[in-house]
């Protein structure tokens, strides 16, 4: 029975994703696992400005509540009782090496798409559906990490690109949806949201946006009970055309 369960509500999942006008992805975490290598690419940056701060996984796991890397920085930062004085031109230093690590890291190939996705953004591409991105990242990671995994052109398969520093305020805000909407000329109700956390799908259903989840590594136990969806990884949809 829980298995026919599984397949009716996968089976539902997909019906969604194809009659939607627009697919809109997250980047870190539901198109590739990324998150471990932005917590290598932290740790090396704060070892070459001399600082001793080292994110374990559950560490940066709370961090991760935060969204955005400069705002990981001050929210840690504002923790440690004996901190010297951090600077927002020293938090904007470390951001910026600590990006300049990360696209090196991504440069190595290491992080491929996650299962599925490279075939659900063929079919959709095959319907005739539009693609956007919705992201707290910058577009220097998404443009690395996309680059290296589909091509120098992928920026031509999405009809809407918005990242972190295109909005005021970052997921939970629902500002990166709304002006996804905005640029698609979309009403939230014809789109579905592809994410991985419950920042995400907060921010997403802040715009009216359906909200399919692929659970990943580091926020698999969010609370997902507002989701149309939770799948394990968008393989789960099978072969959609």
């Amino acid at each position: 029975m829980q298995a026919q369960t599984q397949t009716a509500a996968r089976a539902e999942a997909a019906e969604l994703v194809r009659r939607a006008a627009a697919l809109i992805f997250d980047v870190d975490g539901t198109l590739a696992e990324t998150e471990e290598l932005h917590r290598r690419a932290f740790n090396e940056a704060f070892a070459s400005q001399g600082l001793a701060w080292a994110w374990d996984r559950a560490v940066y796991r709370d961090l991760l509540r935060v969204t955005g890397g400069k705002e990981r920085i001050r929210a840690y930062h504002a923790k440690q009782c004996a901190a010297l004085p951090l600077s927002d031109a020293d938090v904007a230093e470390l951001h910026r090496i600590k990006t300049m690590r990360y696209v090196e890291l991504v440069e190595t190939g290491c992080c491929p798409l996650r299962p599925g996705v490279a075939g659900l953004l063929g079919a959709a591409k095959s319907r005739g559906q539009r693609l956007a991105i919705a992201t707290t990242t910058s577009y220097a990671n998404v443009d690395a990490l996309l680059s290296r995994v589909i091509g120098d052109r992928w920026a031509n398969d999405f009809d809407a690109i918005v990242a972190g520093d295109d909005v005021r305020h970052k997921k939970p805000a629902a500002d990166v949806y709304v002006e996804t909407l905005a640029r698609l000329g979309l009403k939230g109700a014809d789109c579905v949201a592809i994410e991985d956390s419950a920042n995400g799908l907060i921010a997403a259903a802040g715009a009216d946006i359906p909200v399919l989840i692929t659970r990943s590594m580091y926020f698999r136990d969010d609370d997902f009970a507002a989701a149309r969806f939770v799948l394990d990884d968008l393989s789960e949809l099978g072969r959609l055309r």
